[in-house]
């Protein structure tokens, strides 16, 4: 990933309330509603704890690390390889495209049944959009077009993506939210059960794995970190303020749009795939507007292809800059005439493809969604669990690095707690993942622990496999990866005869 956040002189700066718009839109989707909206009042919790102790320290911590290593690209390769050394450095940006790589039949799935409710008859629609079959064959055809329109290059996908997020993610949340209002304040039926106050019940503990989902909500606030470098200044008082407005309006949106599902349907009728679509189904019988159901239908399908679009190359481009330093080999370092990884491209569309034939052997869609949802969660939580404890470790191991952005200067008791409270709660997180739902019939225990743990252990080790076997030959010549800092030879003054060896390699291999 590169950076060019150190521009200075009369390169535009981003206001506050630009930065916390881009925040929002970076962060906010749609499709993950449903998941929480069974609890009632006390989703609100959950989404306000997972802000704290998430959302906001990943936030803080990427800007710091971003802001850091401005002129060095690498994203989390650079920053986790700076504290840790080059294998975990390469295990975290392997976890970052991995885990996309995971959600694209997750995200797919819910445009799959996006289209299913361009119907008129919502029977039929909800039949059309539990079919398996029908599932498999529209998420395997959205996503090869969509890696073929990614091989000819990315410059209209851009604005694709752009009016995507207006119209198939922005407008849709506050239709859904203002339609919610309007029902609940025109006498209609509240559906949401009351009993379950603003606190859960922590002692069920069965029920928390739908809660940790949340944490995946949050997810990818640390690419806005490189924005901190072109805040306006002093950017040290304005990019927090721009990411605790961002982090409220998420909040908000997110809260308001999960009561505004959980009034229109009762806890015990809502499918993670099918309530969205139910949810805008039944506010607009109430509005007496159906006519208007294929049309919601449409924009939220075009927002999940705008989007799966946008990041079919995106992750893919990272492992392929860090690959042809050395970390792959030169199978995935090739390209098409115009420089897009192709190879890379093929092999993640064969992972989707082998991923979403599980289809045959979960009991439902839905299941199958779930499944693949915490899969997800859990890879990219082993990532953020890096990247907190190395922000920890490089302001021991870099004491004296300029830190243009930092949380805290006079002394370390702020990247303790900040990065701490991020450490911790993407811990928990990743620790209630493994339980199953009560809430959904996911089939076999034995089968939803094998699929996650075993999935977990290959991903993880597949990239450390890979760094044991690299081999010189790999480097392309052309890559331009900036040394870590233990690689570069500290100058000697010119008085002294003597001068500081760097760490030793194994130390940082």
């Amino acid at each position: 990933m590169t950076t060019n956040s150190n521009t200075k002189g009369t390169a535009m700066k981003l206001g506050v309330i630009t930065l916390a718009i881009m925040n929002v839109a970076a962060v906010v989707s749609l499709r993950g509603l449903p998941a929480e909206a069974v609890y009632g009042l006390s989703s609100a919790f959950y989404y306000l704890f997972a802000a704290i102790v998430f959302l906001v320290p990943t936030a803080l911590v990427a800007a710091e690390l971003a802001a850091m290593f401005a002129q060095k690209e690498g994203g989390v390769f650079r920053w986790v390889g700076e504290a840790y050394g080059k294998r975990f450095g390469f295990l975290a940006i392997f976890l970052q495209w991995i885990e996309s790589t995971i959600w694209y039949p997750t995200v797919l799935t819910f445009g799959a049944v996006s289209i299913a409710y361009i119907g008129l008859n919502t029977s039929e629609d909800a039949l059309l959009a539990s079919n398996k079959i029908f599932t498999l064959v529209t998420v395997l055809a959205i996503y090869w077009v969509a890696t073929f329109i990614s091989l000819k290059g990315l410059g209209w996908v851009g604005k694709v993506s752009k009016i995507g997020a207006m119209v198939g993610t922005i407008i849709p949340a506050g239709l859904l939210i203002i339609f919610g209002i309007i029902y609940i304040s025109t006498g209609g039926h509240n559906n949401m059960d009351m009993s379950q106050g603003f606190f859960p019940d922590l002692t069920k503990f069965d029920n928390l794995v739908l809660a940790s989902g949340i944490f995946l909500f949050y997810a990818g606030m640390e690419m806005m970190g490189i924005h901190v470098m072109d805040v306006k200044e002093p950017a040290s008082k304005n990019y927090p303020k721009a990411i605790f407005i961002g982090a409220g309006i998420t909040v908000v949106i997110f809260v308001l749009g999960t009561f505004a599902l959980g009034l229109i349907i009762p806890a015990k009728d809502i499918n993670l795939t099918q309530s969205l679509l139910v949810g805008f189904d039944g506010y607009l019988k109430y509005l007496h507007i159906s006519w208007a159901s294929p049309v919601i239908a449409i924009a939220l399908m075009f927002g999940v292809l705008a989007g799966v679009l946008t990041w079919v190359a995106g992750p893919s481009k990272g492992i392929f800059t860090v690959g042809k330093a050395g970390y792959l080999p030169p199978f995935f370092q090739k390209t098409n005439k115009i420089g897009v990884q192709k190879n890379i491209l093929f092999v993640q569309g064969g992972v989707v493809t082998i991923l979403a034939l599980l289809f045959v052997v979960m009991p439902s869609v839905q299941s199958f969604y779930q499944i693949l949802s915490q899969l997800t969660v859990l890879l990219y939580l082993i990532m953020y669990l890096l990247m907190f404890s190395g922000a920890i470790v490089l302001r021991y191991k870099m004491k004296k690095a300029n830190r243009p952005f930092a949380i805290g200067r006079k002394s370390n008791v702020g990247i303790w707690i900040i990065a701490g409270l991020g450490f911790c709660g993407a811990l928990l997180a990743f620790v209630l993942s493994f339980i199953p739902p009560s809430q959904i019939n996911v089939g076999s225990n034995t089968v939803w622990f094998a699929v996650l743990i075993i999935g977990c252990i290959v991903v993880v080790a597949t990239p450390f496999i890979i760094y044991s076997l690299r081999k010189p030959s790999w480097k392309d010549p052309k890559a331009e990866i900036a040394p870590f800092h233990w690689e570069e030879q500290p100058v000697a003054p010119a008085t002294s005869t003597t001068s500081t060896s760097p760490a030793t390699p194994d130390a940082k291999k």
